[in-house]
């Protein structure tokens, strides 16, 4: 037996595969590179928007996400070249607590609008964790009927650690939906914390989702979220929870009658709903129809836009302030010094704040 002829016997060896041409190899791996690379314009951006091409619109989100220095400048070009084909659309902001069908409802909701010919765009905000910074983003797939509809968008954004766990760039995100064609913005807040406030800042009607039985119509319900409702809906109102709903919308009808009058000159409207049976659907498109007429006669729809557009213009300029405070790096070190002065004991956290907001 040769030495060649033990080679090939043993276990360990290894036959020699088909080698792949060389130019064939390279023109892949030049293909791979130059697609990695190769970014488009924000002028390309810029048209596919305007023309309603969804992946450069989900491009543009995502640059406007994005914390990369490089990023947020072309972001912020993009939003420019879009804003005048924007603000032509209806923005509607829905929150409620979680497991009150928000996802379902919303689905329904943008399933209506659709068959009248709609082109519907939905922000959902998912709530990201405070430990592992980390979010589901699972609106896809609870929606999963309307995501299919080539006359909806949805686009799930982790909160992170923004205003009351609203996404970061919402406010532009529809400037450039609306870019975009989609004339219903639908944004779903996360259902806790301040979300609510930030939502309503940047929406023309703001919806509170409510459960019967849930204790709330007896308690004056949440001040705060009612007195910003422009309208009440008591979502699962069929089978054996359309009587509780029935007297839920008595009881929060009355609620509602404690309340100052808006500044939009609009009386709040409590509505009942199944999202799942698909009832009581068209009721609220035609308050929301309702409230918009109302409040385009009486001006107050145009004021209530210039209004939040001062609100962003200063909320914008206290993240600038605060993200370009905390990237100093003589901030940075001093920070390091007071926090250690602070856990010592040797100073309160006011002064350490007055000694560095000072420097």
């Amino acid at each position: 037996m040769t030495k060649k002829d033990k080679i090939y016997k043993s276990a360990l060896h290894e036959h020699e595969g088909i080698t792949p041409p060389k130019i064939l190899s390279t023109n892949a791996a030049e293909h791979i590179k130059l697609k990695r690379r190769k970014q488009p314009t924000v002028d390309a951006l810029v048209t596919g928007i305007t023309k309603g091409n969804i992946t450069d619109l989900s491009r543009a989100i995502t640059l406007i996400e994005s914390t990369n220095p490089k990023h947020t400048q072309k972001a912020q070009n993009v939003i420019t070249k879009c804003l005048p084909h924007a603000n032509n659309a209806t923005r509607i902001g829905i929150t409620g607590v979680p497991g009150v069908g928000k996802s379902t409802f919303i689905e329904a909701f943008g399933a209506y609008l659709t068959n009248l010919g709609k082109k519907v765009a939905v922000l959902a905000v998912d709530p990201s964790s405070s430990l592992s910074k980390g979010s589901i983003l699972g609106d896809k797939t609870r929606m999963d009927d309307l995501v299919k509809d080539k006359n909806a968008f949805i686009r799930p954004s982790p909160s992170g650690n923004s205003l009351g766990g609203v996404a970061r760039k919402t406010r532009e995100t529809i400037i450039l939906c609306e870019a975009a064609g989609f004339d219903t913005i639908i944004i779903e807040t996360v259902g806790v914390g301040q979300s609510e406030t930030a939502v309503h800042s940047m929406v023309d009607f703001f919806l509170l989702l409510k459960l019967a039985g849930a204790g709330d119509e007896l308690q004056g319900i949440k001040r705060g979220i009612i007195e910003m409702a422009d309208a009440i809906v008591i979502n699962k109102a069929d089978g054996d929870n359309l009587t509780a709903a029935k007297s839920a919308k008595v009881e929060f009808n009355r609620a509602l009658h404690l309340y100052p009058k808006k500044a939009s000159l609009w009386s709040p409207k409590v509505t009942l709903c199944s999202a799942l049976k698909h009832h009581g659907i068209e009721d609220v498109w035609q308050l929301i129809e309702a409230y918009l007429k109302t409040t385009t006669e009486n001006g107050y729809f145009n004021k209530n836009r210039n209004n939040q557009n001062k609100f962003w213009l200063q909320q914008t300029i206290e993240d600038r302030l605060k993200r370009d405070f905390y990237a100093s790096s003589k901030i940075k070190a001093e920070l390091k010094a007071q926090i250690e002065l602070v856990e010592a004991g040797k100073t309160t956290p006011f002064a350490a704040a007055e000694y560095l907001l000072s420097l």
